[in-house]
Formats: C-alpha cells, structure tokens, sequence
C-alpha cells in the first residue's frame, strides 16, 4: 500500500526530471520542452522506509520516456551517482531523489513483481481518519507465479545505460529497464525471463516495462 500526501514539493518532481533526465544517455525528446506526465505507478517498500515511483513522461514531441525513482529520507550510501536532487516535502521534509535502477530497494521490489506475478501498490490518501482509494493511472503486472523465490541482491549494484534501456545487476539479479516506450525497444527486448508489463490511458496493448533475470548459483 502506497500513503500519497496532499504536500508542496520544491522543486516539483516534473521539475526534477525536466533538469536530470536530458543529461542520460537514454533521453529522446525535446530538450527544454514541458516535461508532460502521462501516468505513474508505485511498489511498496516492505520495510515502509523508501518511496518507489515509476513516472511515464514525455519530452515535447519525443517517445514516452520510463523514470522510475526512489525517495528517501536520508542520502542512499554510495549512490551519489545514481542522485536526480533533493526536495523539500511539506509533510516529510527533504527527500533525496534517486534513479532507482541504483536502488537496491527498487530492485528487490521489481524483481518481487516480476517473479511473482505481482501488481503494483494499491494507493490511499487519507481523509477524516480513513484511507481513501486513489484511482491508478497505470496497471501493471509481473509475469511469473506466485510463491517463486525471489534472490537477495547485492549492495553492489551495476549500471549500464545504452540508447532506450538501463541494465542493472546486483547479485544474481539482472533487471534491464525499459526507457524509451515506444515499442520497437520492447520488441527488441523479447525475452524468456521474468517480465512487467503495463498498460495505461494511451497504451492499451501490454508494454514491456522491464525484465528481471536470475543467474544461476
């Protein structure tokens, strides 16, 4: 379950992304163009102590870019990096905001998802003591069955970014990113391990959203 606060961010997570996301190699659209938010989902944190967002946006005239993050209320150790900026959130404080594919939170959630079958957080605000259900604008959903193990990453994590994909590996996991949604890219990722796919108010037909591989002991 994911708690969304009615909070002020300075800066604005759009805002964030419109500053970061040109300088990665990955980037296709319109540099300098209102960043235009299309959907967004989240995953839990089991240990309840790190925001993971995935926001879908687009660049101008550009494909539709994946940027997930993670927000945390402390700098991650060794992820300067992987750091979008901070922030300043009217009802928990500074936030530093990370790419999450150097996240080792965001990755054991991911791979959860994918080996498990798993869909994303369900969302509540909160209103007059009660939870309130926040409709999604994205749903997504694993590939693979529930009760499968899920492997420990490592707290080393490996980056590689290349034209419309982020692959990460820490450990036995090995979890590529899908960035540029545009489908030739998802195509391109055809693949027999563990999967999410996602649909939402434009893309009606599953998308690739990422991969989740296991190495072998």
């Amino acid at each position: 379950m994911a708690l969304l606060y009615d909070a002020v961010l300075r800066p604005s997570k759009s805002e964030l992304i419109a500053a970061w996301a040109p300088t990665q190699t990955w980037f296709v659209g319109d540099v300098g163009a209102e960043v235009e938010r299309v959907a967004s989902f989240r995953f839990d944190d089991p240990d309840g102590g790190v925001g993971i967002e995935t926001i879908l946006v687009r660049f101008g005239t550009g494909p539709l870019l994946q940027i997930p993050l993670t927000y945390r209320g402390a700098p991650l150790e060794g992820g300067e990096n992987e750091l979008v900026g901070t922030m300043s959130h009217s009802v928990l404080g500074d936030r530093w905001v990370y790419d999450a594919t150097g996240d080792p939170v965001y990755l054991a959630a991911v791979a959860a998802a994918a080996l498990t079958g798993a869909q994303q957080a369900d969302q509540f605000t909160q209103g007059n003591g009660e939870l309130i259900p926040v409709a999604p604008t994205a749903t997504v959903r694993g590939s693979g069955t529930p009760g499968t193990p899920v492997p420990q990453g490592a707290a080393t994590i490996d980056t590689v970014s290349t034209a419309g994909t982020t692959i990460a590996t820490a450990g036995a996991l090995r979890v590529t990113v899908v960035r540029v949604l545009d489908g030739t890219s998802a195509r391109a990722l055809a693949t027999d391990a563990a999967t999410v796919l996602g649909t939402w108010v434009e893309q009606s037909q599953p998308q690739l959203l990422l991969t989740v591989g296991v190495s072998p002991d």
